[in-house]
């Protein structure tokens, strides 16, 4: 019935016409992701946009469904079966039909609305290698100002000995290069301007040169910059074979220092192009990268990486204190001490944000002035998106497309909130974020890929308690929140002054903290949403197993019944001990947890969920 209604209704006709709009619409996309961060209404457009994706996702998964169960059934009954349930079924089968004819005709309309909208918006396409310059930041320089500088003493002594006595760690033939890793806006380049002008460096190394990169990689660009550093003198060469003998001949036998900083390039064959002139020097020649990725490190690092870490809050205070103020401390300003020691646990060891919020304060002197910065989000403050959300955003900007749903998925996690690898990739393939090409590696192993690519980026960072476990920092959980917009929500964030919880109706994935007893009123909001896909009880991955957590029977009585279009749920931790039968209606539940739970048995509904992929029993 449902095949003939698909045919009757040239639903490939619908769906040829879906794809021409949605190309039109991908097309400018790139100059949409960069344009949301100062633009709000072109932020709103996207936000419409993700809103039309889910729901087209939903009627192809609610035909793709109703199909497979129908399929399933005809299969397992007898003929006088097949014969009552088609009667019973004849009407639900009626209904459904013509409900998706009247949505896909909805969604039709809206998706034209949308591409008509674009060009109002003046959005752009962009060439498939072209970026805005206005991504890139400001050209570093090898100069710095030390007394403005707190801290760092003991990773610049680090550093400095690696140049002057270290060996190097491989056997690979070449000028041994120390990486400097870490996230946007941690100070990488500063320790890098640190180490270059200290006396002991520029007494041992004869040569030194300091070369910008970016993330526009152009080798030609860099030769000449490095020759000009050089010798000091612009130089009107543009052949790369000449800038690289020119090099070449100044480097050789000479002892130097090179410093590449912020360099982006994954691309091996460009790095192997880069460093031929540098093998001219003497052994005892150093190359420092500043980078953000991991991975760039070690495709250009002999020598193991150096992860900078956030900077101490004593010496974090002295910085902000500085720039906001001309002095080290608050002695003089003893009634901005509060407030100004809490902007600054809010920078969590951020030298950038702390830099930008100080400026943004220093010629203000009132705490009434002051004692809105610790709790705003860093992109509702004026001024604040000149520095410290560029430095963020451009490390998601260059992110690949299937990295950054990933990314903006874990805006659901809390900020401090530790977890593990496992969990999240299995969220993310429920998610379905996790798609591999036909007969090649287990979706589980490229999934652990996408996780990893996120963690050598600087999106996720080790936790110092657990090696097993990952988190993000406070600025890129914000950053996580920002381009995720209406779709994720976590529900203890919601909360105004008078307990009211604002919920969009647009939300499709939500978490929660799991308290010890869960009473009804804490999930009257998700009656708002229309289309949930996520109900995830936290902490999932580390659970306090000291305190046993409840939750009330109206949540299985009532509320599952209404979240039809739910994909992931997780109830872990809960002291529940049966499931009810209605659990069997969420037919597009891919994802769920029930570990650490009393359950003892499932009810035989569960097999109905066709479209289950995990199903965790735990503990």
């Amino acid at each position: 019935m449902l095949l003939e209604f698909a045919r009757k209704e040239q639903l490939h006709n619908h769906f040829n016409n879906w794809q021409t709009i949605l190309l039109k619409i991908q097309a400018v996309l790139e100059d949409a992701e960069e344009r949301q961060f100062t633009d709000r209404f072109v932020k709103i457009w996207l936000n419409d946009l993700k809103d039309l994706a889910y729901d087209i996702e939903d009627v192809l998964h609610d035909f793709s469904t109703a199909a497979l169960r129908q399929k399933s059934k005809e299969e397992s009954q007898t003929i006088i079966g097949k014969i009552r349930k088609y009667m019973y079924s004849f009407f639900d089968q009626f209904t459904f039909k013509y409900s998706l004819a009247a949505q896909i005709k909805e969604i039709t309309t809206r998706m034209q609305t949308i591409a008509k909208q674009k060009d109002e918006l003046d959005l752009i396409e962009r060439s498939g290698g072209s970026r805005n310059r206005r991504q890139q930041r400001i050209p570093s320089t090898s100069l710095v100002n030390k007394s403005l500088v707190f801290g760092r003493e003991s990773e610049k002594d680090f550093i400095i000995n690696k140049l002057l006595f270290g060996e190097e760690e491989s056997c690979e033939v070449g000028v041994p290069v120390i990486p400097i890793v870490g996230m946007g806006g941690l100070g990488k380049t500063t320790l890098a301007q640190l180490v270059y002008n200290d006396d002991r460096v520029k007494t041992f190394f004869k040569l030194r040169a300091w070369v910008y990169v970016s993330k526009e990689f152009d080798i030609v660009r860099v030769m000449k910059t490095l020759l000009e550093s050089l010798n000091s003198t612009a130089s009107d060469k543009n052949d790369l074979n000449g800038l690289q003998t020119e090099v070449t001949k100044m480097l050789s036998k000479n002892r130097f220092l090179i410093v590449l900083d912020d360099v982006w390039n994954e691309n091996y064959n460009d790095w192997m192009a880069l460093r031929s002139p540098f093998e001219a020097g003497s052994p005892e020649s150093k190359i420092i990268v500043t980078t953000r990725n991991q991975q760039v490190a070690s495709m250009m690092g002999i020598v193991s990486a150096y992860h900078l870490k956030e900077m101490s809050y004593d010496h974090c205070l002295s910085l902000f204190a500085q720039h906001a103020l001309g002095s080290t401390n608050f002695d003089n300003h003893p009634n901005l001490k509060v407030v100004g020691e809490a902007i600054v646990k809010r920078c969590k060891g951020l030298p950038l944000a702390m830099k930008t919020l100080a400026g943004l304060l220093r010629c203000k002197m009132g705490y009434h002035e002051w004692e809105d910065i610790p709790n705003s989000k860093i992109w509702d403050l004026p001024k604040i998106s000149c520095d410290i959300l560029p430095a963020l955003r451009l490390s998601y900007y260059y992110l690949p497309s299937h990295l950054k749903q990933c990314f903006a998925y874990c805006s659901l996690f809390p900020k401090g909130y530790e977890f593990q690898k496992d969990e999240v990739v299995h969220l993310w393939i429920a998610k379905g974020f996790i798609h591999q090409p036909k007969g090649m590696k287990k979706v589980e192993d490229l999934g652990s890929e996408y996780f990893h690519d996120l963690l050598s980026r600087s999106f996720f960072q080790q936790s110092s308690v657990s090696k097993s476990c990952y988190m993000m920092h406070d600025l890129i959980n914000d950053l996580a929140q920002y381009v995720a917009g209406e779709v994720c929500f976590r529900l203890e964030d919601k909360v105004n002054s008078n307990g009211q919880y604002n919920v969009s109706e647009r939300v499709r994935h939500s978490s929660f903290i799991r308290q010890k007893y869960d009473v009804f009123r804490k999930f009257e909001p998700f009656y708002k949403t229309k289309c949930l896909r996520t109900f995830l009880a936290l902490p999932v991955f580390v659970p306090d197993l000291a305190v046993e957590c409840y939750l009330t029977n109206k949540v299985f009585q009532d509320l599952l019944a209404k979240l039809g279009f739910l994909r992931m749920l997780s109830l872990t931790g809960y002291c529940i001990s049966e499931l009810p039968d209605c659990i069997g209606d969420l037919s597009h539940l891919r994802y769920l947890n029930l570990s650490r739970t009393k359950i003892r048995y499932l009810p035989e509904s569960l097999c109905a969920l066709c479209n289950l992929q995990t199903l965790d029993l735990s503990h």
